[in-house]
């Protein structure tokens, strides 16, 4: 499955009212450690068409940021069925992402 760039306007239907298991990256540009986690984050999109993988850039959508009181980045949740029921704070490597998702 394709990463998804998630924003205000998409999350509900993207993520609040999905059925199923989505791992949201939160993210900027200028962040190097969320640099070095969007390809392992890619990867998993690929390998895990199961799992809806989304990307939001906390510059463009501090609206989200706010609402999920993302104070460090990256930050990766794990939703499922629209309810956050994990979280990973920092640059994480592939099998510790996996865990969450378990």
């Amino acid at each position: 499955m394709t990463v998804i760039d998630i924003t205000k306007d998409n999350f509900k239907q993207e993520v609040a009212e999905y059925k199923g298991t989505v791992l949201l990256d939160f993210w900027a540009v200028w962040c190097g450690p969320c640099r070095a986690m969007s390809p392992i984050v890619d990867g998993i999109a690929e390998e895990y068409p199961e799992i809806k993988v989304g990307k939001v850039n906390v510059d463009d959508q501090m609206e989200l940021g706010r609402l999920f009181k993302i104070a460090n980045i990256p930050t990766l949740l794990v939703v499922k069925d629209g309810e956050v029921v994990n979280k990973q704070i920092g640059l994480a490597p592939k099998e510790k992402i996996l865990e969450l998702l378990k």
